[in-house]
Parts: structure tokens; C-alpha cells; sequence
């Protein structure tokens, strides 16, 4: 772990012009190099997962299977889509930890600990990686908005960034074109964006 913290202090912080020119070489040309960039400055995220069990014996297995998932999320992460990668990926690093947790026979948390302080990242404009993920307190305000959007908006977007599920797999489950949940993403962040504003001015 010490050796782990050493490293995580190295880690700089993407500035956003760097950052899409990374996801630009590695989507267009499967440059391992921004590939292997885009997730050393996003291991803070993993390790911010991993502190309420920083005191497991085992807790350095739990790192590595959250960093199992950050992988899997930079090699599926399509930011033309125009939502943050911290908010997409923090769900996969999540469970894949919680997979491992069951394994060994842990407590979880809630479901509704699923609805995470990553909740300003539905723009790529914003703080830094370890600002957001020191952000407690916006779980109760993202929560709210989303129960207050249509039903279909709702589950396309817990569908897509809670349960990682693909766009065309929600198009099956609704009965409803991919195009057509598209566009119901696109609104229901709209909505949420909308919803959220006034409280991230005194944020």
C-alpha cells in the first residue's frame, strides 16, 4: 500500500484539451501509449473506491480489481457521447470491487449508494478528477433529479451509466429504436443538468 500511495502522488491531473486528444489516439488509432496515460491519471478514482476498506488485510486485491475495471472502462468508453468518463467508469470499478467483496464474504452498500458523488460529471467541463472524487454531497441531489424524470429518460440512464448496459441492449428492453434512446439520454441529462444547476453554482 505504501509503495501504491507513492506512485498514486506521481499521478497528474489531465488537463482538457490533453485529455480528448488522448481519447482521440487511442479511439482512432489504438495508441497503447494514451491508453496506458488515460488510465494512470484516472487510478485516484479507484483508489477513492477503495478507502472504506483500507483497512482489509486484503485491500491491495480490491485496488486491483477496481483497476481491472477502470480497464475495461477506457476500452469501452465512447466519448463522443458527451458524458464524463469518471461518471461512466466509477460503476464498473465499483462493481467489479463488489464482485470481489461478495467473493470473500463482505458486507455491500446500499443500491442506492450506486447514485455516486461523480454526479457533476455529466459534462466533460468541469474539476479535476480528485475534486470530484472528493465530493460528498451531491448523491442526494442527483438522486432527487432522477426520480424526478420521465420513466423512459430514467431508465436509459440508469440503464446506461448504473448498469453499464449498452444502448442497443436498453433499445430491446423499452422497445424503442437506438436512436430514439439516444435522444431520451440526451433529454434526460438535459433535465438533470436543468435540475442540478442552481445547487453546483454554490457547489
Amino acid at each position: 500500500m505504501e509503495r501504491y500511495m507513492r506512485e498514486l502522488a506521481k499521478v497528474k491531473t489531465l488537463e482538457p484539451d490533453e485529455e480528448k486528444y488522448l481519447w482521440r489516439q487511442l479511439k482512432s488509432f489504438n495508441d497503447h501509449s494514451a491508453r496506458s496515460r488515460l488510465i494512470e491519471s484516472y487510478q485516484p478514482l479507484v483508489f477513492k473506491q477503495a478507502l472504506p476498506y483500507r483497512d482489509m488485510p486484503d485491500v491491495m486485491d480490491l485496488i486491483q480489481e477496481g483497476t481491472v475495471g477502470l480497464i475495461e472502462s477506457v476500452e469501452n468508453y465512447d466519448p463522443t457521447r458527451g458524458v464524463a468518463f469518471s461518471l461512466y467508469a466509477v460503476h464498473r470499478i465499483r462493481g467489479r470491487m463488489f464482485d470481489f467483496l461478495r467473493r470473500q464474504g463482505r458486507a455491500l452498500p446500499s443500491r442506492d449508494a450506486d447514485y455516486s458523488e461523480q454526479a457533476d460529471q455529466l459534462s466533460d467541463d468541469g474539476p479535476s478528477v480528485a475534486e470530484l472524487v472528493e465530493s460528498h454531497v451531491l448523491f442526494d441531489h442527483l438522486h432527487a433529479a432522477l426520480e424526478r424524470l420521465p420513466h423512459n429518460e430514467r431508465t436509459v440512464l440508469e440503464s446506461i451509466y448504473i448498469e453499464s448496459r449498452e444502448a442497443t441492449t436498453v433499445a430491446g428492453q423499452l422497445k424503442l429504436s437506438v436512436s430514439h434512446i439516444y435522444r431520451l439520454q440526451k433529454q434526460g441529462i438535459k433535465r438533470i443538468r436543468g435540475m442540478l444547476s442552481r445547487f453546483m453554482k454554490n457547489f
